[in-house]
């Protein structure tokens, strides 16, 4: 979709503030490979070197950086997001079907909206309910019981277990499993019980869940994501767990049973987070951080330690092994010294 630079920057909540406003915009790019008609962004400082030299014909940035630009400047104080929604319009949004795709398998008892596309190989069991405008990419399969909110759309070989309830306008990627049984054992003289997974999984509406990212059903109790939380790719969250609203959680982060994360929250990387803790709102966790205590108050917590040098990181694992001793060298030391002063005193 092609818009004028005038009709882009009110669209988007931005100032034209330099720049031809009947110039028309085809396409985005980045600034380093922006050509003529595209629109580019300038958010992250590190990438400022690449502005005086961009060839695109305009550029959505913060107002100290306008004067830097050589073309059309739309100001923002948020350039990332004001380039989110500049994409989103001009950008074609995926094809929308209607219909069943003669391989695809529906049970007699299932409800699947004459708006809604089932496509090649979809599987949809008994009482599952399909509502208007959900897209079922190939190889999808939905539960018994199971509901799917209006224009949700799972990409292909998403599997959705039975009684899952999803919202409207989720976005689900390849290879997600939502409502597989939670990891529950008891043991009994050395051997395991499973213990069964009664609960289900409820997610509500427009929340994003990454590719081949699993989200277990609760044990008794249901496995709750709320409105608007976003899930990178290959992340594990284990049953009973409770995400608040608007949280994002980035690749690889393991969760365990019965956490439960605030709303706002942003989840680093590789983190793990134990179970049967709770996370305030509005907590910033830095990736590859281990928490093992509730977070009782918002701001930005680390643990991770950040690569070095190999002979550095030696050298410092050296000394760490060396911490119990030293620290116990110390105690001695402060022991003699009140003692000293005991004597002094007296």
């Amino acid at each position: 979709m092609s818009l004028t630079l005038g009709e882009l920057a009110g669209q988007i909540r931005g100032d034209l503030q330099q720049g031809d406003p009947d110039c028309l915009i085809c396409a985005v790019a980045t600034l380093q490979n922006a050509q003529s008609g595209d629109i580019s962004f300038l958010a992250n400082p590190g990438y400022k070197k690449y502005l005086l030299a961009t060839r695109a014909s305009a550029v959505i940035l913060r107002q100290a950086d306008a004067a830097d630009c050589p073309t059309a400047v739309i100001v923002s104080s948020n350039p990332y997001a004001s380039y989110a929604r500049a994409a989103a319009l001009i950008v074609p949004a995926a094809r929308t079907r209607q219909g069943v795709h003669p391989t695809a398998v529906l049970d007699a008892d299932c409800a699947v909206d004459e708006k809604a596309w089932v496509g090649p190989n979809c599987i949809v069991e008994k009482g599952a309910v399909v509502h208007a405008g959900v897209q079922l990419a190939g190889g999808c399969f939905v539960g018994a019981g199971s509901v799917i909110g209006a224009d949700s759309r799972l990409s292909a070989n998403v599997v959705i277990c039975h009684d899952v309830s999803i919202g409207a306008r989720v976005n689900i990627a390849p290879g997600a499993v939502i409502g597989s049984d939670g990891f529950g054992l008891a043991n009994e003289d050395g051997r395991w019980l499973n213990v069964p997974q009664l609960g289900s999984v409820r997610i509500g509406d427009d929340v994003e869940i990454g590719s081949n990212t699993t989200i277990d059903r609760g044990a008794l109790d249901d496995t709750v994501l709320e409105e608007g939380v976003r899930l990178d790719n290959q992340i594990q969250v284990a049953h009973n767990v409770h995400i608040g609203a608007h949280t994002a959680i980035a690749g690889c982060v393991g969760i365990s049973g019965s956490a439960k994360i605030g709303k706002h929250c942003m989840i680093g990387g590789g983190s793990g987070i134990v179970g049967h803790l709770e996370i305030a709102d509005r907590v910033v966790i830095t990736g590859m951080t281990m928490v093992t205590k509730s977070i009782t108050s918002a701001g930005v917590y680390s643990s991770g330690v950040p690569a070095q040098e190999n002979d550095a990181w030696n050298k410092t694992y050296a000394r760490m092994r060396q911490l119990d001793k030293l620290a116990r060298r110390i105690g001695k030391l402060e022991r003699a010294q009140a003692a000293d002063k005991k004597n002094d005193n007296e």
